[in-house]
């Protein structure tokens, strides 16, 4: 999975799976932009990997951060060869008569408004360099929904249908869109998911981590790794494919 000298956008860098995925490029040699609206745990890679790194604190929800963000990262390294949408926000299980308006536009917003404002920002370099590759991180509960999740899965399911859309739109360009769909993640984000209320650490090991077939939940350098295998070269013939890493919980 040769990424060396790739230079890559991470979105949500600062969060559980974001960083993970931005240590992983870096050590395999990328230079990477890692945006996201807290930044301060990325201050320690920093210092470790300097001009290797440029950190970006920015809002994805808003066009010009967005493309503020991405010029910037064009003006110093180059050339922008991979996308890798990460940030996303949970929604606590609530039934549909009570998800507020404000609530639904904000799920909306950030997993899947944030994800056409990247991409359509990065295009343009992408296609002067005739190359590039997009991930998107959607999510397993597309295909098997959990009651409660109503706004989240319809964001996660606008993500891949965007990634579809943009994969047979870019393919001329040589440009790769994928996305990925996590299992339940090990990250702070899982608890976010229970209703309110909720033990979060019984409903981890007694709902989220029982309903993965290989009886674990999925680490957060799967998910790295699997960015990182779309990214390279090895799949240079996947475009509009959603990947599940899930541990088979789509089956």
């Amino acid at each position: 999975m040769n990424v060396d000298n790739k230079v890559a956008i991470v979105t949500g860098a600062g969060g559980g799976m974001g960083k993970v995925v931005v240590e992983q490029f870096l050590a395999q040699g990328a230079k990477v932009a890692g945006i996201d609206i807290q930044v301060d745990g990325l201050a320690e890679l920093e210092t470790q990997y300097p001009g290797q790194l440029l950190v970006i604190e920015g809002n994805l929800t808003d066009e010009q951060s967005v493309e503020d963000a991405v010029k910037k990262t064009a003006e110093l390294f180059g050339q922008v060869d991979v996308l890798a949408n990460v940030a996303g926000i949970a929604q606590a299980a609530t039934d549909i008569e009570n998800v507020s308006l404000k609530d639904w536009e904000r799920i909306m917003s950030i997993n899947s408004t944030a994800v056409f404002l990247t991409s359509r920002a990065v295009v343009p370099y992408m296609k002067q360099q005739n190359s590039g590759s997009i991930i998107n991180i959607a999510s397993v509960s597309v295909d098997r929904p959990r009651p409660g999740l109503n706004a989240y899965v319809a964001s996660k399911g606008a993500t891949i249908s965007l990634t579809k859309a943009l994969a047979i739109e870019l393919a001329p360009y040589n440009i790769r869109v994928n996305a990925i769909n996590p299992g339940p993640a090990d990250t702070k984000m899982l608890g976010e998911f229970t209703a309110a209320g909720s033990d979060e650490g019984e409903a981890k090991e007694n709902i989220f981590r029982k309903s993965v077939p290989l009886g674990d939940l999925i680490t957060p350098e799967a998910i790295a790794n699997c960015v990182l295998y779309l990214s390279s070269d090895l799949a240079k013939m996947m475009t509009g494919s959603v990947v599940n890493v899930d541990g088979g919980r789509g089956i």
